[in-house]
């Protein structure tokens, strides 16, 4: 199989028409149907149903797409790769999700960037299972993660720990004495996905089965606008909040009968890594 044929697999499974394919990657339809054909046959398994004008991928197809995926990522982080030897002697590949990046990331690339002109850094930002794929995979060094990973040949170390406020605009607290755990459904809640962490699943039990938030979003920094102006209530890392109370701009509401889990954020790495180039922007006498 060659690039081509995975990058048409793609785009075809995201479109669903094998003329509509062809007109948007500028090829002829033949060339798409060849491409689909030839992939089928190297890996033994159907990867389309063809229906009358569309097609879906078959099981075997959902998983496959997933590895097409992969490979293309790997592919191009290897061509970067090369491409920064030629003009930086030292490359960092980071994984972040939104929070971690907010609270701990950024100052670390502001300080290894400023510091120095050697170093090329990527930051990808994601969802910690997601991330921690792609560090298993090799594309990424390390990892800023909501969730463990307990796997040989990976070190897992805790980073932080931090502390969940539920916080609203300032002025906008309606239960100044506190607020109960009974209370919390009937809140204009604003929720931030935090499902694989213990937080998130904490949080989630706040409320009941399939309860309709008045905002979701999985981006921590994309609800502070709505804090801030007043338009409801979140339970946010204390860290990525505590600039704001301290400013006034946002307020914390206090919990009367419980209490909020701990968020901690773990830092994994492959086993040998000398992280500490990075977080300490150590870079004289790192063996490579």
């Amino acid at each position: 199989m060659n690039t081509e044929e995975l990058k048409t697999f793609i785009f075809l499974s995201k479109v669903k028409n094998f003329t509509l394919a062809a007109e948007q990657l500028f090829i002829a339809q033949s060339t798409v149907t060849n491409r689909i054909s030839e992939l089928e046959k190297e890996v033994g398994k159907r990867l389309f149903s063809r229906g009358s004008k569309t097609v879906t991928l078959t099981e075997a197809g959902e998983i496959f797409l997933r590895y097409a995926e992969r490979i293309l990522e790997l592919q191009d982080t290897s061509i970067e790769e090369m491409n920064a030897l030629s003009s930086h002697q030292r490359k960092f590949s980071i994984g972040a999700i939104n929070a971690n990046y907010e609270i701990y990331v950024k100052q670390l690339v502001d300080n290894c960037l400023k510091d120095n002109s050697v170093t090329s850094i990527k930051v990808m930002l994601g969802h910690s299972l997601d991330l921690i794929q792609q560090l298993q995979d090799n594309m990424l060094d390390m990892v800023f993660s909501a969730i463990p990973l307990k796997r040989q040949g990976f070190t897992c170390d805790v980073y932080d720990t931090d502390r969940v406020a539920l916080v609203c605009g300032k002025g906008k607290n309606e239960y100044p004495n506190g607020i109960t755990k009974h209370q919390l459904a009937s809140i204009p809640y604003l929720m931030c996905d935090l499902t694989l962490s213990e937080a998130g699943v904490f949080i989630r039990s706040l409320f009941p089965k399939n309860h309709i938030f008045r905002l979701d979003v999985d981006n921590t920094s994309k609800l502070l606008p709505y804090l801030e102006n007043g338009l409801g209530y979140s339970f946010l890392p204390y860290k990525l909040v505590k600039e704001k109370l301290d400013s006034e701009d946002l307020e914390e509401v206090k919990l009367k009968d419980f209490t909020a889990p701990l968020v901690t954020t773990y830092l994994i790495y492959k086993n040998g890594y000398n992280v500490k180039k990075f977080l300490e922007n150590k870079f004289d006498n790192v063996t490579e």
